[in-house]
């Protein structure tokens, strides 16, 4: 078994880093930094963050072909009882990279007006947050308007530009790179700038 570490502070770490996550989520467009670790095979130091924050037995997560190797598994199922399934269609968390195509992306569950809270989250991570196209962003969390331009996997540009679900149905995304993350929730409107 290839087991890695968990938060070097697993209560404190563990705390912070949701305080970090919800900052993110309720000011989109801003930058936060969660504590630094380890990742899991190819997942990057805030991805494994967030999974070890969010993600536990009751909460079914998708894995990207290209992340999804047995160090992850070992490590997802060890620090959070995680049930991992194939089947993009039933799941609470996704956890994507540049490969992810538009049909997984459509098939992730988006809520429904009655329970719209059951939308995926979608963790992406990425090359970069910055140098891809500009994108202006604004809603709720955000005073006027602000510019973000990361390096965003086509389907998922696509997605938010053309957002095919009606509010407040829709996906929420979570994008990593290193130990950053930047959050763009479905209560965001992103166009480019």
């Amino acid at each position: 078994m290839s087991l890695v570490a968990s938060f070097q502070h697993p209560v404190a770490d563990a705390q912070y880093s949701f305080r970090r996550i919800l900052k993110a989520l309720s000011e989109p467009g801003n930058v936060v930094t969660l504590p630094a670790m380890p990742g899991f095979g190819l997942l990057g130091s805030a991805s494994a963050c967030v999974l070890l924050t969010l993600i536990d037995r009751d909460t079914p997560l998708w894995i990207s072909p290209q992340l999804d190797d047995e160090i992850l598994r070992q490590n997802l199922r060890f620090h959070t009882g995680a049930r991992l399934t194939d089947d993009p269609r039933a799941v609470s968390f996704a956890l994507a990279d540049r490969s992810l195509d538009s049909a997984t992306l459509l098939a992730f569950p988006c809520g429904d007006e009655m329970s719209p809270e059951l939308a995926t989250s979608v963790i992406v991570q990425v090359e970069s947050l910055d140098g891809g196209q500009p994108l202006r962003l604004s809603g709720p969390g955000i005073a006027q308007s602000c510019l973000i331009s990361p390096l965003l996997p086509r389907a998922v540009s696509d997605y938010l530009l053309n957002r095919p679900h009606r509010f407040p149905l829709g996906l929420d995304f979570m994008l990593t790179c290193g130990e950053q993350l930047l959050a763009l929730p479905r209560t965001s409107r992103v166009e480019v700038n």
